[in-house]
Order: C-alpha cells, then structure tokens, then sequence
C-alpha cells in the first residue's frame, strides 16, 4: 500500500516512516507537516491511505480530510493523534475517515492499516462496524448487543444505536416511531444507567463495544 505521513511533529514524522517503511507491503510516499502538506501530496501521489495528524498548526488534518473527501470521496483517510478523544472520534468517523489510530500505540498502525485496505473501519487499532453515519437510519435488524449495554431495555439500546449512526433526537423519532419526548426520556436513562455524561459518549461507548 502506498501512504503519505503529515504530522506538524518531525520526530513522530521520522519515526512513523522508518516503521512503516520496514513493512514490506507498505510504501510511504512522501510527509508533510499540515493540512496544507495533506492536499498537495495526496493532489501528487494518490496514495491508498492518506495518514494525517488532526491538530497542526495552520490548516489541521481535520479540514485538509473534508477537502479531500469531498474531491475523492472514495479516498482512504486515516487519523493519528496522541490522544483518544471522544469528540474527535465521531467528527472523524462523521467526516468519512476510515480509522482514527494513536501515535504511541506504533505496533498496531501496519495491521490497522491493513484493515483499512480490507475496507474495514478501524478505532484505536480495532475493526469496528461500518455505521453509517449519514442520518439515513438503522440497518435492518439488531445487531449483538455490547455487554456495556447488557442494562438497556431493547428501545433503549435501539436508541443507543441509532445515536451513534449519527441521528439526531428527530431522526430518532421518526425512524423508531416515538415522540421527540420519549426519545429524550431514553437517553436520559441510558445515560444514568450507563454512568456517562453526553450522547458522545453513548456513541463512543457503542463503536468501542
């Protein structure tokens, strides 16, 4: 697979090309250190995986991705940060990426990658299901419920899912036929029984389950 690297960290740069270049199937061809890197590498590489930093200085990875993906929705965009944050992790999945990796964890970057190759999504290193994330609804069916779920009523857990497809309270309602109201009372309840603290996290709590 053919990648380019941007990160505003030269060391992390450094290192992320000597590891990944070790790998034979992989091929890193060329590195940038912001958005603006991001775009003109990926304009004169088309690489199959373009591995972007989120936070750099000037124009970040998350806009340099949008940009990308809206020239070539196709491409294969794949965070890497430092940090696992929850926020960040639904704008990146909402966005189209197809993975959101930490740095620190170098050993599980070349298999990650090579799922992403395979078409999976992938989350902190794992395969995780491929949600839709454009409000268009649930996939027919329950899918196996997450133990972190196992108190949920089943319209709760409905509820737990289709937060993390991306809806918001509406499309909740009209695609589980409740009122507005009962959707609300429903996250509060997962949320207390859950112990978190926003709908982010129910999302998060589901793509990690």
């Amino acid at each position: 697979m053919r990648l380019i690297v941007v990160d505003d960290d030269r060391l992390v740069v450094d290192s992320l090309k000597i590891i990944l270049g070790a790998q034979p199937q992989i091929e890193v061809m060329g590195t940038g250190a912001n958005g603006d890197d991001a775009m003109a590498l990926y304009a004169e590489h088309a690489p199959d995986i373009a591995l972007l930093d989120i936070q750099m200085p000037g124009r970040d990875g998350l806009s340099a991705a949008r940009e990308i993906l809206e020239r070539d929705p196709a491409a294969r965009v794949v965070f890497l940060t430092t940090f696992s944050d929850d926020e960040y992790i639904v704008s990146t999945l909402k966005l189209g990426a197809r993975g959101y990796l930490i740095k620190t964890d170098a050993a599980a970057i070349p298999p990650a990658l090579t799922q992403v190759m395979d078409g999976k999504r992938v989350l902190e290193g794992k395969a995780i299901e491929d949600i839709n994330f454009d409000g268009a609804g649930a996939a027919a069916g329950m899918p196996r419920r997450p133990a972190a779920f196992a108190s949920l009523t089943d319209r709760e857990f409905e509820v737990a899912e289709l937060i993390a497809r991306g809806l918001d309270n509406k499309e909740i309602a009209a695609t589980a036929y409740m009122g507005e109201g009962t959707v609300r009372n429903h996250i509060s309840s997962i949320l207390a029984k859950m112990g978190l603290r926003n709908r982010t996290q129910i999302a998060i709590a589901y793509l990690r389950g």
